[in-house]
């Protein structure tokens, strides 16, 4: 049997140096005169471990990392094209901790198929949820997608048939499925992962979506700072057209489908529909103000579904298995599964796909093992920029998107970043004013004036002056922020700056008070 190695080629791994370690490989294959087959696979999103790589051996795959290029002469002398013991074996990679309690439903392929291989994505259950769609009435595709309870998966949390529903009975010549794929929160990549290394699942999904709604054109919208993903989705979609998953009879059901990929130029903004809608419009990215509804009037003033690359990639699963396998998992109102970003100070970043339900504690210290630096966890910011910070007091929250909400928190696109008790919370929450002041579209004054305005207070009260008052202010600010701004970047700002000055305000006193009491 020809030996197969699979060594990624996800974004992640390429950083901690994947490429070289694949060139080590290919040379010294060339060198002992071994004829073996690399696949560039996706990441299983162990990234502390990466660049990870797999040998598939007569008894199943076998794990090595992290391995970095000095190490593979090694690895052929211990003999691991045969799965033999070496200082960087992990065995079964499915019997890593890490990976074995997971719930991978959105990401069951990730890692472990080649990503560009419609045959691979086939054999593990690929386009299944496809072929039903394209025997059913759109009105039952519907649904499907309502009664699973699937949401938002972008942040948020909005009922995913509801929105498809409103599409679906809009009246128009032309409707459009739109893929919001700007990722730009800190701390997530669970949209690049899934692109890199099972794009063939966003494009079913889409196409289930395009069937659903009658819309016969997707687009997906890419951060430009993605190029590999960007890459990887068009390889994929001119694959799926040349191999009739997409054109003008998706799977031979004389029913059309079509997608194309669009960059976008670096604005945090675009992030929100609207802007998104605008800027691949080709206008500048601002926010437009609702009502009319993008699934009224969207992309070109047509019906248009707006949708996370999460939200899509898990529609195949559930016409696969059914809405009742999926909403089978979670808790409350939130059903499935949530690919979780554990990021930061962190000594197990990575993604974790599990039901709702887990604990902010046990996602932090047992999952991701606590903080890379060895000290006390201080806090961690769950949502990405705008998120809130959570103490270690409230690490008993229920990852749910109800339980957050009651604590004044977001799970946003479920990236969780972790900060140790050297972390001043008081540059934290300025950081959310500047990041907002920087990204701002400026469109709405309590965004564009409000986060300028609220950079200057806290400097105040770094500085000691009149520090109860200006506390005052920022929580005044907050609040026109919160209910005045035209999207959620204004909005949600209030969000990590109240959280950090609620939840740790002695990092809020004077510095000549703080150094003092030190």
């Amino acid at each position: 049997m020809t030996p197969i190695l699979y060594i990624p080629d996800d974004s992640g791994a390429l950083a901690a140096g994947a490429e070289t370690v694949a060139r080590a490989v290919a040379a010294e294959l060339s060198r002992r005169g071994i004829d073996a087959r690399i696949v560039r696979n996706g990441s299983r999103g162990l990234y502390w471990l990466e660049p990870m790589v797999e040998v598939a051996t007569a008894s199943g795959r076998v794990a090595y990392g992290p391995v970095s290029a000095k190490d593979v002469s090694s690895l052929f002398d211990a003999g691991f094209l045969s799965g033999n013991v070496h200082p960087l074996s992990l065995g079964d990679p499915e019997k890593i901790p890490f990976l074995r309690r997971q719930t991978r439903l959105t990401f069951a392929r990730c890692g472990i198929t080649d990503p560009l291989s419609l045959d691979d994505y086939r054999a593990h259950g690929g386009l299944a949820g496809l072929r039903k769609a394209v025997s059913m009435r759109p009105a039952d595709i519907v649904s499907t997608v309502t009664e699973s309870g699937l949401r938002g998966r972008g942040g948020a949390g909005f009922p995913t048939g509801i929105k498809w529903k409103t599409v679906l009975e809009a009246l128009s010549d032309r409707k459009y499925i739109v893929c919001n794929a700007d990722e730009g929160d800190s701390g997530t990549f669970a949209d690049r992962m899934i692109i890199e290394g099972d794009p063939f699942v966003l494009v079913e999904g889409m196409a289930i979506a395009g069937l659903a709604t009658g819309a016969q054109k997707g687009f997906v919208y890419i951060r430009s700072e993605y190029p590999h993903a960007v890459a990887k989705m068009r390889a994929a979609i001119d694959i799926a057209r040349r191999t009739g998953v997409l054109g003008p009879s998706v799977l031979g059901s004389g029913k059309k489908f079509e997608m194309e990929v669009r960059v976008g130029a670096g604005a945090y903004v675009c992030g929100e529909e609207t802007s998104l809608l605008n800027s691949l419009e080709g206008r500048r990215g601002v926010v437009r103000a609702k009502p009319p509804l993008p699934a009224l009037q969207g992309l070109f003033g047509k019906p248009t579904v707006v949708n996370n690359v999460i939200s899509l990639a898990s529609v195949p699963v559930i016409l696969d298995r059914g809405a009742a396998f999926y909403k089978d998992f979670g808790m409350g109102r939130s059903r499935g599964t949530i690919p979780i970003q554990i990021a930061g100070n962190v000594r197990h970043g990575g993604l974790f796909e599990a039901a709702f339900g887990l604990t902010l504690g046990e996602i932090v210290d047992e999952i991701g093992g606590g903080t890379a630096s060895g000290r006390p966890v201080k806090a961690c910011q769950v949502g990405g920029p705008l998120g809130a910070y959570f103490p270690r007091a409230l690490f008993d929250t229920p990852f749910d998107y109800e339980a957050f909400a009651a604590r004044d928190g977001l799970i946003g696109h479920a990236g969780i970043t972790v900060f140790d008790d050297t972390a001043d919370m008081l540059k934290q929450a300025r950081f959310a004013f500047e990041f907002c002041a920087i990204e701002s579209c400026g469109k709405c004054t309590p965004c564009r004036i409000g986060s300028t305005r609220g950079v200057e207070t806290l400097d105040r009260v770094a500085g000691g002056v009149e520090p109860a008052k200006s506390l005052e202010l920022v929580t005044d600010l907050c609040n026109t922020m919160k209910f005045g701004s035209l999207c959620a970047l204004g909005g949600f700002t209030p969000y990590p700056v109240m959280s950090a000055i609620t939840h740790f305000p002695e990092d809020f006193q004077p510095r000549a008070m703080r150094e003092a009491a030190e």
